[in-house]
C-alpha cells in the first residue's frame, strides 16, 4: 500500500513536468476515449507558453526529470515498435544532454574509485568534455611505461544508483497496470521491457563490464582491418571509473572535416555498415549504440567505435534467424523467410506460413526495383512492425534492439553516402556467413560439437558409475542390516536400473 503511494506521489511529479512542458498536448485527441478529452484539453492548456516542437517538448521534459528518465528516452529509442519509427528519432535527440557534475566530485570519486591520489596515476585531469545520463568524460594524461598517454576517463555520476533504483521502480508500476488492462501492451511487454532497462542500466553503472565489452570486441576484431576500438587502462580502471585510450578522430557526422581529410566517405559507409554485420552475425557480439557521437574515423579511413555501454548478444539460433531474413529479402524469397519465422516459434501454429509470406511480401516488394536512396531499412521495419501484431508475434527484446541498432547504423552510413544501399553492402557479409555456417562447412563443424558433446558425457560416465557403484554399496550394506525391510539382493535391481539410465543419458547428449 505505501509502496503504491510513493509510486503515485512520483508519477504525479513526473505528470507535472510533462503537464509544463507540453508533452500531453502531443497525443492524439482520436486515440483518447471520449470521457477523458476535458482532461486532456486541460492538461494541454497549463503548458508553459514557449514550448518548442514535439521532439523539443519531449527531450526537455525528460532531461527536466532527470538522468534515469534521460536513459528510458534513449532506450525507448530503441524500441520503435513500442513508440513508432517517428517518436524514436526525436528521442534520439537525448545523447550527450546532462549537464556535467563539478570538477572536483569528479576528481574525488575517481580518487576514492582507485584507492589512491589522483596525482598518483595521472599526470593531468581535465574538465568534462562530454556528459551523459550515466556518467561524464574527462580528458587526462598517465605515465604508460616511459612515454606520456592522452586517454579519457569515464566517471559515474554521484548518487546515480539510488535515483535510478527509486524511479525504475515507479516505472514498473506503471508498466505492470498497462499490462493489466490492455492486451496489447500485454503483446509488447512494457514489463519486461523496462526490467531490460534496469538490466542494462546496472551493467552500464559497472565500468568494468564496460572495460570487459572493449576487451572482448577488440579480441573479435583483431584481424579486421578496419575497425577498432580502444584500448583499456585496467590499472586506472575500476567500478566507478573507466580509463581508455583517447581517440582523437573525427566524428562520422562531420563530412565536411571527413571530406578535407581526404577520407574517402563511401568506403567508409561501408565499413560501418559491414562491421556491425560481423559483429553481430559472426561474434554474435555488437556495439548496441552506434550513434555518430559514439563512431570516429582516423586520417588512416579506420573506424573507431566508443562508448560500449549498451552491448547487445546474439545465440546461434537469432543469428541464423538475422542472415535468412536479410537473405530472404535480398533474393526475394518470402517463403523462406516466413518459415524461418515458423521454425524460431516466433508466429503462433495457428496461423498459415503462406499467409505470412504474403505479408512479407507487401514489405519486400516496396525495396526491390527503386533507387538506393529511396530503400528505408526504417520503413520496411515499420511495415514489419505492423505485420508483427497482425501475426500475434510476441516482443523479441534482442531482436528489436538489433533492428534499431541497423536502423541507426544504416541511417549513419546514407549520411556519409547518400546514394548508400543497404543491400547491396550487407549481401557479401550475409552470403559469406550463410555459406560458412549453414552450408557444408558448417554442417561439418555442427557435426563436429555434436561428436564432442557426446564425448564429453562418454568421459563423465566413469565417474558416474564409480559414484553409483558406492552409493549402492553403501545401500547394501545398510540392507543387510537386521530389521531391513529390503533383501541384500536389491543391488542386482539397483544395477540393472543405473545402467540403464547411463544408456539412456548417452543417447539423449
Amino acid at each position: 500500500m505505501f509502496a503504491a503511494l510513493r509510486h503515485s506521489l512520483h508519477l504525479a511529479h513526473v505528470s507535472i513536468v510533462l503537464m509544463r512542458e507540453g508533452v500531453f498536448a502531443l497525443v492524439p485527441k482520436a486515440q483518447v476515449p471520449v470521457a477523458l478529452r476535458p482532461l486532456l484539453w486541460l492538461l494541454s492548456a497549463l503548458a508553459r507558453r514557449d514550448v518548442g516542437d514535439r521532439g523539443t517538448r519531449i527531450v526537455a521534459a525528460l532531461t527536466r526529470l532527470g538522468p534515469s528518465y534521460v536513459k528510458l528516452g534513449q532506450f525507448l529509442a530503441t524500441r520503435p515498435d513500442l513508440v513508432g519509427f517517428s517518436l524514436a528519432k526525436d528521442l534520439e535527440a537525448l545523447q550527450d544532454r546532462m549537464p556535467p557534475f563539478p570538477q572536483a566530485e569528479a576528481e574525488a570519486r575517481v580518487a576514492a574509485a582507485l584507492g589512491k591520489p589522483l596525482e598518483d596515476v595521472f599526470e593531468s585531469f581535465g574538465p568534462s568534455v562530454a556528459a551523459a545520463s550515466i556518467a561524464q568524460v574527462h580528458k587526462a594524461s598517465l605515465r604508460y611505461g616511459d612515454e606520456r598517454r592522452e586517454v579519457a576517463v569515464k566517471v559515474l555520476r554521484p548518487g546515480i544508483e539510488k535515483v535510478f533504483t527509486r524511479d525504475i521502480r515507479a516505472q514498473l508500476y506503471v508498466a505492470a497496470l498497462m499490462e493489466r488492462f490492455s492486451a496489447e501492451a500485454r503483446r509488447l511487454k512494457p514489463h519486461e521491457v523496462i526490467e531490460t532497462l534496469e538490466r542494462t542500466v546496472k551493467l552500464e553503472m559497472d565500468l568494468r563490464f564496460e572495460a570487459s565489452a572493449l576487451s572482448e570486441m577488440a579480441e573479435n576484431v583483431a584481424h579486421d582491418p578496419e575497425f577498432r576500438v580502444p584500448g583499456v587502462y585496467w590499472e586506472a580502471t575500476a567500478r566507478e571509473c573507466l580509463t581508455i585510450e583517447w581517440i582523437d578522430g573525427i566524428k562520422l557526422n562531420d563530412n565536411a572535416a571527413i571530406d578535407a581529410a581526404g577520407i574517402d566517405r563511401v568506403a567508409l559507409a561501408r565499413v560501418t555498415m559491414q562491421s556491425f554485420l560481423r559483429h553481430a552475425l559472426r561474434d554474435g557480439f555488437f556495439h548496441a549504440d552506434m550513434h555518430p557521437g559514439n563512431l570516429f574515423v582516423l586520417e588512416s579511413g579506420t573506424l573507431v567505435a566508443v562508448d560500449l555501454g549498451i552491448m547487445s548478444r546474439l545465440g546461434l539460433k537469432e543469428r541464423r534467424f538475422l542472415a535468412e531474413i536479410l537473405f530472404g529479402f535480398i533474393t526475394r524469397d518470402y517463403m523462406r523467410i516466413a518459415q524461418v519465422h515458423f521454425d524460431a516459434g516466433y508466429v503462433p501454429q495457428k496461423h498459415r506460413v503462406e499467409d505470412f509470406a504474403q505479408a512479407l511480401r507487401a514489405v519486400g516488394e516496396k525495396i526491390h526495383g527503386r533507387n538506393a536512396a529511396d530503400i528505408s531499412m526504417a520503413h520496411m521495419l515499420g511495415l514489419l512492425f505492423e505485420i508483427t501484431g497482425l501475426f500475434d508475434m510476441a516482443t523479441r527484446t534482442e531482436l528489436v534492439l538489433l533492428q534499431k541498432t541497423m536502423v541507426v547504423v544504416e541511417g549513419v552510413s546514407r549520411h556519409l553516402d547518400p546514394n548508400f544501399n543497404m543491400w547491396q553492402v550487407a549481401e557479401p557479409v550475409i552470403r559469406e556467413w550463410i555459406e560458412r555456417n549453414l552450408g557444408p562447412i558448417g554442417k561439418v563443424e555442427g557435426a563436429g560439437r555434436e561428436i564432442a558433446s557426446l564425448l564429453h558425457a562418454a568421459g563423465q560416465v566413469p565417474e558416474l558409475v564409480e559414484r553409483t557403484k558406492a552409493a549402492l554399496v553403501g545401500l547394501e550394506a545398510r540392507q543387510a542390516e537386521p530389521g531391513s525391510p529390503h533383501p541384500p539382493g536389491i543391488t542386482l535391481a539397483l544395477w540393472a536400473i543405473a545402467a540403464a539410465l547411463i544408456l539412456i543419458a548417452i543417447r539423449l547428449t
